[in-house]
This record gives C-alpha cells, sequence and structure tokens, in this order.
C-alpha cells in the first residue's frame, strides 16, 4: 500500500489557486483603477497593481523586484511540496495550512510572471488609514501562517 502524505491536501492548493485567478479576473473586468467601491465603512473593492513583495516593500524598484520574488515564491513552493511529501497524512492542521500557503504563492507568483505585478483589490481601512490592499491569495498565505502558529502552539507542530 502506498504510503499516505500531505500531498494528499494539494487540492487545496488547486482551489486556492482558481479561486484566486477568478477573483483577480473579475476585479480587473469590474473594477477601475484605484476607483475604491465602498461595500461597508471599513471596507472598498479597489483594484491596483502591486510590483512589490507584501505591503508593496521594494515596489518602487526599478523591476528587479518581480524576478526575485517570483524565484523566491519558486523555491519556497517547492519546498512546500516536499515537505508535503514528508507529511503523514494524519496531519491535518499542517497539510492544509501548507497547501493554503503554497496556493497563495503560486497564485502571487502566476501575476507576477504574466502581468509583471500582483493584482490586489480588497482594501481595509480606518477614517484615512488604509491597510495596504491585498488579495485572495495574500488572504490564503495569512490563514496558513496562522493555522502553523496555533498548531505550534498547541504542540502538534510537525519536527
Amino acid at each position: 500500500m502506498p504510503k499516505q502524505t500531505g500531498l494528499g491536501w494539494l487540492w487545496i492548493a488547486l482551489l486556492v489557486i482558481a479561486l484566486d485567478q477568478a477573483s483577480k479576473f473579475w476585479a480587473v473586468a469590474s473594477l477601475g483603477f484605484h476607483q475604491p467601491v465602498p461595500i461597508i465603512p471599513f471596507f472598498n473593492l479597489t483594484l491596483m497593481h502591486n510590483t512589490g513583495a507584501a505591503f508593496s516593500f521594494l515596489a518602487h524598484e526599478s523591476g528587479w523586484q518581480r524576478w526575485f520574488f517570483s524565484v523566491l515564491a519558486i523555491v519556497v513552493s517547492a519546498a512546500l511540496i516536499h515537505w508535503l511529501r514528508t507529511l503523514r497524512r494524519d496531519e491535518i492542521a499542517m497539510g492544509i495550512a501548507l497547501n493554503l500557503i503554497l496556493g497563495g504563492a503560486l497564485g502571487n507568483v502566476f501575476d507576477r510572471l504574466y502581468y509583471g505585478y500582483v493584482i490586489d483589490f480588497l482594501d481595509l481601512y480606518y477614517q484615512q488609514w488604509h491597510f495596504p490592499a491585498f488579495n485572495l491569495a495574500d488572504s490564503a498565505i495569512t490563514v496558513g501562517a496562522f493555522i502553523i502558529a496555533f498548531d505550534a502552539l498547541r504542540g502538534k507542530s510537525n519536527e
């Protein structure tokens, strides 16, 4: 009987990529660039392009960051796939978390390689302060990281 691994959860990464790309396609087709669409008092949909990393880090550089962050995401994705291969099928929280991060990383790297920037459109704010715009891929990465942290605090992390 073949060994069950964390790769059995790979459908989660594929689902994240599909939902992320579909939502970005919708955002590009439906939203005006930098034109906020109010949803509720602290949340807008606002189409933006991020040429940097998280929180627009290095966004104003000359363009080298596109390739740097793309290669970095691909290397991290390969490491995540290797890590998933070492997981037992019953390490559910870690399998889900790693696949959320993998799907998010690959969703954003697709944008970076195809468009030269990442499409962001979720805009949280309070009065005049705006959190950096983000997307579903970023959300999946964040949720995955929180699951790993919570799992580690519970003492259930994969050694």
